[in-house]
Parts: C-alpha cells; structure tokens; sequence
C-alpha cells in the first residue's frame, strides 16, 4: 500500500525567503554594512529560523552577504579596490552582452527600452533610489536578455547583487535629475546598429558612476 505524505513546505518557505531578500539587496533597499538578524528575517518573511538561515548561507555564498566569525550576518561595505573591480567586471561581461544583443535588436525591444528610460526619469523626479536602481537594472536585462547568454547574464546578475547597497548610496551622491543620458546612446546605438557605439555606450553607462565612490 502506497502511503500518502505531506510535501515539505521548507523549500519554498527558503526560496521564497531567499528570492525576496535577494530583491531587496539588489535594488538597494539594504544599506552598506547594514546588520541582520536571522529572527529578524524570518519575522519580515513569516518563517521560521531554518529557511531563514539557509537563504542567508545562499547570499553569502553569492556575495550578497557576509558572515562574520562571531555570526553577524550584514550587507558588505565595499572598498574602494572591490568597487572597481566590480565595475571592470560589469563593464567586460554587460559590454559582451549588448554585443551578442544587437543582431537581435528589433524595434519592439528598443521601444521597450524606451518605455522603461521613462519610467526611470519617472523615479529620479519621484526622488526614489530603490525605484531608480529597480528600473536601471531593467533597461539592462531588458537588453541583455536578447543576447541569449543565460551564463553570462546570471554573471552579471551576481555582480548586480554584490554592488546593491552600494548603489543606494551611489545614487545619493550622483543628485540626478534625469535618467542616465548614456541609456540614451545605447537606443541610438541599437537603432544604428552601431557595434562599437553601443559598447562604448554600455561601458560608459556601467562604470561612470561607480567611479565617483572611488575618487
């Protein structure tokens, strides 16, 4: 006789957990060297300390976190050094993925595109960091997706989450007042079907801003 179990609910509660987090960090919402608590977590997510714990093993594992010896569990501070390196990292991997992108640029990806530009002038008048850097990392994915690069573009997510926090705190100093103008050069770059305009674009776009925390 076939006995009939209950599926165990602890790897979605983890997933769920892990993915949410996950967003939060990437888009900013977690200030540099901010500390968490494993009962903290669970408590925002509504689980116990078990999905909560194994989602931040994930997210230190990925960079996103960082675990002390003591077990102080925190979003990291990066060092000038870690900050370029990042931004060398995304503009060698974003600048390969618009690459790869652009024989399959039709018009109804850059009019995409040009929607979410919008949108992202949107949150700069809105004074919203979280839906400036959420839109940003859209017009990217956006584009990069076309490349289809899976690999290559789960890279780049990667460096993405390690650099979250730090672009919330990027966004404070850069006082924007409209969306990046370089976005504007990689549509008119697609349009063209410009190659090396559009890598140039996407590199510039990439690693500008991240400099202005170095110097």
């Amino acid at each position: 006789m076939l006995i009939q179990t209950r599926p165990d609910p602890s790897p979605s509660a983890h997933d769920r957990v892990y993915r949410g987090l996950r967003t939060r960090i990437m888009h900013g919402e977690i200030e540099p060297g901010q500390a968490l608590t494993l009962r903290g977590i669970g408590k925002e997510f509504g689980v116990s300390m078990t999905p909560a714990r194994e989602a931040v093993r994930r997210l230190v594992a990925e960079g996103a976190l960082l675990l002390s010896s003591s077990g102080r569990v925190s979003t990291p501070d990066l060092s000038n050094e870690r900050i370029e390196e990042l931004a060398a990292l995304r503009a060698l991997i974003e600048v390969e993925l618009s690459s790869r992108a652009l024989p399959r640029a039709h018009m109804a990806l850059i009019d995409r595109l040009q929607l979410i530009n919008g949108t992202i002038s949107d949150a700069v008048r809105a004074h919203d960091p979280v839906g400036y850097i959420r839109t940003n990392l859209e017009f990217h994915r956006t584009l990069y997706l076309r490349a289809q690069a899976p690999a290559m573009l789960a890279m780049a997510e990667t460096v993405w989450l390690q650099l979250g926090p730090t672009m919330c705190k990027l966004y404070g100093r850069m006082n924007r007042t409209e969306a990046p103008h370089f976005h504007r050069h990689i549509i008119a770059a697609l349009k063209a079907g410009d190659e090396p305009g559009l890598r140039l674009a996407v590199r510039s776009d990439v690693t500008q801003g991240l400099r202005m925390l170095t110097t």
